[in-house]
C-alpha cells in the first residue's frame, strides 16, 4: 500500500473519531468521509476499496474496528453487510470502545444486523453511559422512559442530567421538559429558571423544535435576549428546513401566567400553501381562534385571503398580526389599509411584531387570553374526544392527536371509535411540550396525544369521535377527508429497486393519509405506482422526501388530474390514468361528455404586471370573474381556470412574468364540460403507455410537436429506422424520424467496377428492410432515455440523483 493511502486512512479515522465524539449523525460523518475520498482521487471506487483493504490489516486501534463497521454498514469500499458490521461493532465493544458500545445498543434495539434484543441493548447502553459517553447516556435515559416495562423517570432524569452537562443538546432539551412540568411522573420540582437555562442552550445550537419553548418562557416574564431565540419553529422534516415551508401541522402546549392566574395554551402551527389547506381545515376544527400572520413588507397575499375565509367560515376569533416590521421594506400603514379594505377588520389595535428580533412578541399571549373564548366543554360530562391528526411511531404504533371536547381521559381507560366501533385501551396520554410529555390524564378543553395500541394508520380516521366504552355519545360533525387532485406514476429507474422503493413508499404514507397509492404496470417502465397528491407542491415534496430520506432513484410521469366521463346511459366514471381513457371510437359512440375539474384562482399582483398575468390566464383557457384594487398599487384578480392547466409549469411562468411578485391560490369549483382527448405517442406504430397524456384539443398541436422533437433527442439510434409519432386516434399530429445506423459495407473495396459497390449496398438495404419488418413496434427504449425525457419535462428526480 502506498504512503498516501496510509496517510488518508489516518485522516479518515480522525474524521470518524471527531464526528462520533461530537455526537454528529451518521449522515454527516458519511458525507465528510465521502468528500475526503473524492478530494483524494477522481476514482472514488478504487480509493475506497484500497482504504478498506488497508483497514482490514489495522487492528491496533478500536476506532479502526468502529470505522470498518461503519464503512461496512454503508457499503463504502466494500459490499454492504449489516451482519458483518454488527460483528465488527461487537468486537470493538468488547475491547471497551464506548462509541461502539452505544452503536451496538442501537443495533440490538432496532434489530439491525441481529435479532432485536432489548435486554442486550440496555446492557450496552449502560456500558457506554458509564464510560461517560453523552450519546450513550441520553439513549439509556430514553430506554428508561420508552421501555415496555415500568417507566423509571428517576433514572432517566439522572442520565439526561449527565448527558446535558456534557453539552448534548437533545438531552438539554429533554431535561428542560422535566423541569417545566408539575406532574406525578416528573421527578423534579418545576423550576422556570432551570428550564430556561437548558432550553436556551438548545436554541443557541440551532435545535429547531425548542425555539417555541424558549419564546414561551420569554413571554412568561423570564429574561431572554433576542439573539437567544433565532431558530425555526416546529419544523421537524428536513424538507421543511431546506425549503423554509411548513408541510405538516404541528401542535405545542405551553404554560403562561397572566394577572396572577396560570393558563395552559395550545398552539398549532399550520402550513400556508394551498396544497396543504386540508391540514389547516382540520387544525381549525380543534381551535377557538386563530392568529393571522401578515408580512409587513409584502402585504396581503393570495394564501392570506384563502386562510382568512377558511377561519371565518368556522366562526373563529381572528387576531391579525403584522410580522417583520423591522425590515427596511416594511410599510405597516399600507398593509393596514389592505387589511381594512379586504377583510373589513379594524386595525386600530393591531399587533405589530418581529418574531425574529422579538419586538412586541410579549404582547401576543395576553391578546390571545383577552380575545379568545375558553373551551365550552364540561369535565363531568361523558367523554367526547375529537381526532384531528395522527402519525406513526415505530415503537408504539399510531399516535393520535385529540381535542377533548367533553369529559376526562385517563391512562388505562377503554375507549371506542364512533367511526369503526373498534375498542382500544389508553396506554399513555399527555401533551406536546413541544415533544411528547406524559401527564396521565387529559380533560375537557385540552389538546394532547394518546397512545392506544393502534397498529394501522388507516384506523385513525381524521374527524372521528372517541368515547368511553358503554357510554356512547353523539359523534361530532367531523369533515370530509382529503381528495387527491393530482395523479402521477412513480417507477424505479432500476427495476431491481422495486421492493426497496415499495417499502419506502409504504413508510412515507404511514404519516401522510392524504396520499392515495395504487400499484400499476407499464409496458415501458415495468412495475410502479399510481399515486394521488393534493397538488403539485405536495407531489414535489413527496418525491424529494423519497430521494433524500430513502435514497430512492425514481421516475415521475406526467401529472394528470381526475377527469369525469359521463356515458350515454347516464353513468359516470372518474379517470385518473391516461390508460383508462376511452379510445376515440368509444368516445363518439358511448360517451356523452367529458368533464374536467375547475378551480377559482386568486391572484394578487402589482399593477404593472396586471396585463402580463391576464395574458397568461388567457393562454391557459382562463375566464376572468372579477378584479379589485386592495391599495394604490396592488390588484386582486379572480379567474376560473382548468386544474390541468396549473399542475405543470404554471407557477414557474407566473413568477417569471411577474418578476416573483405575484402570489397565487385556488379553491375547488367542481367539474365543467370540455373537449378533452387522449394523445398517444407511437414508436414504429406501437403506442407507449407511459407517455400517453390527456389534453385539451387546443393543446394538441403544440405539445405533440414538442414531445416528438424531445423524444428524438433522447432515444438512441438503432440498426433500423425509428418513426416517432404523436397521434389522437388515427390522426397523426407530428412525426420525427431517427435514421438507422449504417455499417460502411464498401470500406473494403479499393477501386474496381461500380456494380460491386451497388451490389453490397443493395444487399444491405434488403437486410435492413427484413429487420425493420421483424422489429416493427419493438423499439427498445432504455430507462435512461425515459428519465431524460421526464427530466426535461420537469417530472423526474433532481440532477443529483440522475448522475
Amino acid at each position: 500500500m502506498s504512503n498516501e493511502i496510509r496517510k488518508l486512512l489516518v485522516e479518515i479515522i480522525e474524521i470518524y473519531r471527531a464526528g462520533a465524539e461530537r455526537w454528529e449523525s451518521d449522515d454527516i460523518i458519511r458525507r465528510e468521509i465521502e468528500n475526503r475520498l473524492n478530494l483524494f482521487s477522481s476514482d472514488y471506487t478504487e480509493t475506497s476499496t484500497s482504504l478498506m483493504s488497508l483497514l482490514s490489516h489495522t487492528t491496533t486501534d478500536t476506532f479502526s474496528l468502529c470505522l470498518k463497521g461503519f464503512l461496512t454498514h454503508y457499503g463504502i469500499g466494500t459490499v454492504r453487510d449489516l451482519h458483518q458490521s454488527f460483528r465488527l461493532y461487537k468486537k470493538a465493544s468488547k475491547l471497551g470502545n464506548r462509541v461502539a458500545q452505544n452503536e451496538l445498543g442501537f443495533l440490538y434495539r432496532n434489530g439491525i444486523g441481529v435479532k432485536s434484543n432489548r435486554n442486550k441493548a440496555f446492557i450496552w447502553y449502560s456500558n457506554s453511559a458509564k464510560q461517560g459517553y453523552a450519546m450513550g447516556q441520553s439513549n439509556l435515559a430514553y430506554w428508561y422512559i420508552a421501555g415496555k416495562s415500568s417507566k423509571k423517570y428517576q433514572q432517566a432524569f439522572y442520565w439526561y442530567r449527565k448527558a446535558a452537562s456534557s453539552g448534548l443538546k437533545t438531552a438539554q432539551y429533554r431535561l428542560g421538559s422535566f423541569y417545566m412540568l408539575d406532574s406525578d411522573v416528573i421527578v423534579c420540582k418545576r423550576d422556570v429558571h432551570e428550564a430556561l437555562r437548558y432550553f436556551t442552550k438548545v436554541a443557541k445550537q440551532g435545535h429547531t423544535s425548542a425555539r417555541l419553548a424558549v419564546e414561551s418562557i420569554f413571554m412568561a416574564g423570564s429574561t431572554i435576549s433576542s439573539n437567544q431565540i433565532n431558530a425555526q419553529v416546529l419544523d421537524k422534516l428536513t424538507v421543511e428546513r431546506e425549503r423554509g415551508i411548513t408541510v405538516k401541522a404541528q401542535s405545542c402546549s405551553m404554560f403562561y401566567e397572566y394577572k396572577g392566574q396560570e393558563y395552559l395554551l395550545n398552539l398549532i402551527d399550520t402550513p400556508g400553501h394551498v396544497d396543504f389547506s386540508y391540514e389547516v381545515s382540520r387544525s381549525l376544527a380543534a381551535c377557538q381562534g386563530t392568529l393571522l400572520l401578515i408580512d409587513a413588507s409584502q402585504g396581503i397575499q393570495a394564501q392570506t385571503v384563502a386562510n382568512f375565509f377558511l377561519a371565518f367560515g368556522e366562526g373563529l376569533v381572528i387576531i391579525p398580526i403584522l410580522n417583520k416590521i423591522d425590515l427596511p421594506t416594511a410599510d405597516t400603514e399600507k398593509v393596514k389599509f389592505q387589511i381594512e379594505s379586504t377583510f373589513e377588520i379594524n386595525t386600530k389595535n393591531i399587533l405589530e411584531i418581529s418574531a425574529k428580533s422579538g419586538i412586541n412578541v410579549e404582547q401576543i399571549l395576553p391578546k390571545v387570553i383577552e380575545n379568545l373564548p375558553p373551551p365550552t366543554g364540561q369535565i363531568n360530562s361523558p367523554l367526547k374526544a375529537f381526532l384531528f391528526d395522527s402519525w406513526y411511531d415505530t415503537y408504539v404504533g399510531v399516535v393520535c392527536l385529540m381535542a377533548i371536547m367533553d369529559g376526562k381521559l385517563q391512562k388505562g381507560d377503554k375507549i371506542e371509535s364512533a367511526h369503526s366501533k373498534i375498542r382500544y385501551e389508553v396506554i399513555e396520554c399527555g401533551i406536546m411540550y413541544p415533544e411528547q410529555v406524559p401527564t396521565g390524564s387529559l380533560q375537557a378543553g385540552q389538546v394532547g396525544y394518546i397512545i392506544c395500541s393502534m397498529k394501522a394508520a388507516s384506523e385513525a380516521y381524521i374527524g372521528d369521535t372517541f368515547y368511553h366504552v358503554k357510554y356512547p355519545v353523539e359523534p361530532l360533525p367531523g369533515f370530509e377527508p382529503a381528495k387527491p387532485m393530482v395523479f402521477a406514476g412513480i417507477f424505479p429507474v432500476d427495476t431491481n429497486d422495486f421492493n426497496k422503493l415499495d417499502e419506502s413508499i409504504t413508510k412515507l404514507t404511514l404519516n401522510d393519509a392524504s396520499v392515495s397509492v395504487q400499484k400499476e404496470t407499464s409496458d415501458a417502465l415495468g412495475q410502479g405506482w399510481r399515486i394521488g397528491f393534493l397538488g403539485t407542491l405536495h407531489m414535489d415534496v413527496f418525491r424529494q422526501r423519497l430521494e433524500e430520506e430513502y435514497e430512492a432513484n425514481l421516475i415521475v410521469t406526467q401529472p394528470t388530474v381526475p377527469y369525469k366521463i359521463v356515458t350515454r346511459d347516464g353513468q359516470s366514471k372518474f379517470i385518473r390514468n391516461p390508460s383508462e381513457f376511452p379510445d376515440t371510437q368509444d368516445v363518439s359512440r358511448k360517451v356523452l361528455e367529458v368533464e374536467e375539474p375547475m378551480v377559482l384562482s386568486t391572484f394578487i399582483v402589482p399593477e404593472e404586471y396586471m396585463g402580463s398575468i391576464m395574458d397568461l390566464c388567457g393562454t391557459r383557457r382562463g375566464e376572468q370573474k372579477e378584479y379589485s384594487y386592495i391599495d394604490e398599487t396592488r390588484v386582486m384578480m379572480k379567474y376560473v381556470l382548468p386544474l390541468a392547466e396549473i399542475v405543470t409549469d404554471f407557477h414557474d411562468e407566473l413568477k417569471s412574468r411577474s418578476s416573483g411578485y405575484a402570489t397565487f391560490d385556488y379553491e375547488d369549483m367542481g367539474y365543467q364540460s370540455a373537449d378533452i382527448v387522449k394523445m398517444n405517442v407511437l414508436l414504429n406504430k406501437r403506442p407507449v403507455d407511459a407517455l400517453a397524456a390527456i389534453l385539451h384539443r387546443s393543446q394538441l398541436d403544440r405539445i405533440g410537436r414538442e414531445w416528438a422533437k424531445r423524444l428524438k433527442d433522447v432515444i438512441p439510434r438503432q440498426l433500423y429506422e425509428i418513426i416517432i409519432q404523436t397521434a389522437v386516434g388515427n390522426k397523426v399530429i407530428a412525426r420525427e424520424t431517427i435514421t438507422a445506423l449504417r455499417k460502411n459495407v464498401t470500406a473494403k473495396l479499393y477501386g474496381g467496377d461500380v456494380t460491386r459497390k451497388m451490389k453490397l449496398l443493395t444487399k444491405q438495404r434488403e437486410g435492413k428492410k427484413r429487420m425493420s419488418s421483424k422489429m416493427i413496434g419493438n423499439v427498445e427504449i432504455p430507462q435512461q432515455a425515459f428519465y431524460d425525457f421526464m427530466k426535461r419535462s420537469g417530472m423526474a428526480g433532481n440532477e443529483k440523483n440522475s448522475k
